[in-house]
């Protein structure tokens, strides 16, 4: 039977459609065109615990990577912040200091690279990750027009102040409260137009590390050090097939299916030996006479090594067993035997 055309084309296309109906869970991605399963959570950093010791395998900084030729090294973290301790950055405000991933550091001071994100982005074949909101960017050009503007603004000062002594006195109040409220206003148009710093990382598979490590790698930069770029290599990276959402193991799946064999074979071998073979009690079992002989071995078994565990076990002397004085079981038979004779003697006499 050959099948339309389009429900070929359905059949390929549920696999991904069902991949897409399906939530998917932070910092996890399927691969559009293959529906691979990728999760890089597994070298997303995590601060341990209070109470909890560190092992051996766990890792107690985040990932850090060298730039050669800039002057300065990254510290990063996989869709998680870093678990560095950062009390200031700069122009970064106090509350989001928590959501740095990825910072470096000048002169004494952390700039920020970007902010937590768990959105993974394929791009073609090639998986990446993206932090942005870092940092405001430091370009020499935003340097010389802030400088001009601040003289402008200097020079028209000193004209001004001269036309406004005499209206100084009684406009003071308004005048204070209008620049107070224009101030804020283009401080806060600033904020929203300034370019901040941001990181973009290449993630590649390679099988040869563990599942928990990767090897980062710094790329490069934009000419205006406003884009970093970085390669991590991790298994991670390499994709595969979802595992299903059970707590069952290899050892419980047999144990399922085990219950559900017993189960069958005994309603089903209950059912015929009832109906079919018309019996009643323990015979309705299937193979009875198989499992009864089974029982009596075990038993006779059980039997034997309780009787022979009992005969190693020290017996306990109780009233039965008297002193004889060195006399034996048949000695006091003869005494009786004797007693019985004399008493026959005198019964004739």
């Amino acid at each position: 039977m050959r099948l339309h055309p389009i429900f070929s084309v359905l059949a390929l296309l549920s696999p991904s459609l069902a991949a897409d109906s399906k939530p998917l869970l932070p910092c996890t991605i399927y691969q559009p065109t293959t529906n691979a399963y990728y999760d890089i959570s597994p070298i997303g950093v995590q601060p341990l615990i209070d109470h909890k010791k560190a092992h051996k395998d766990d890792r107690t900084e985040s990932w850090h990577a060298r730039g050669y030729d800039i002057g300065t090294n990254f510290t990063l973290n996989f869709c998680a912040p870093v678990i560095e301790t950062i009390e200031e950055a700069v122009g970064i405000k106090a509350d989001l200091l928590k959501n740095i991933s990825a910072f470096y550091e000048w002169k004494g001071k952390k700039y920020s690279i970007g902010q937590v994100s768990t959105e993974l982005v394929f791009r073609g074949r090639e998986l990446s990750l993206n932090y942005t909101n870092g940092s405001p960017c430091d370009s020499p050009s935003t340097h010389d027009r802030r400088k001009l503007k601040h003289d402008d603004d200097k020079d028209d000062d000193e004209d001004d102040d001269k036309k406004k002594d005499d209206k100084k006195k009684d406009d003071d109040d308004d005048n204070d409260d209008k620049k107070s409220h224009k101030g804020k206003s283009s401080k806060d148009d600033e904020d929203d137009h300034v370019r901040r710093k941001s990181t973009l990382i290449s993630l590649a598979c390679d099988q040869n590390l563990p599942l928990g490590k990767a090897h980062v790698s710094f790329i490069g930069t934009s000419p205006d050090q406003c884009t970093y770029f970085f390669r991590a290599k991790t298994m991670a990276a390499c994709g595969g097939v979802k595992e299903p959402p059970t707590g069952l193991g290899a050892g419980g799946v047999f144990f399922v299916i085990f219950l559900i064999f017993l189960a069958v074979y005994l309603l089903g071998g209950i059912a015929y030996q009832r109906t079919v073979q018309h019996q009643r009690g323990w015979r309705q079992l299937p193979n009875y006479n198989v499992w009864a002989s089974i029982f009596s071995v075990v038993r006779d078994i059980f039997i034997i090594l309780t009787s022979s565990c009992g005969r190693l076990l020290p017996r306990r002397q109780g009233y039965n067993q008297l002193p004889s004085n060195g006399r034996g079981r048949g000695s006091r038979a003869e005494d009786e035997n004797r007693l019985i004779d004399q008493l026959d003697d005198e019964w004739d006499d």
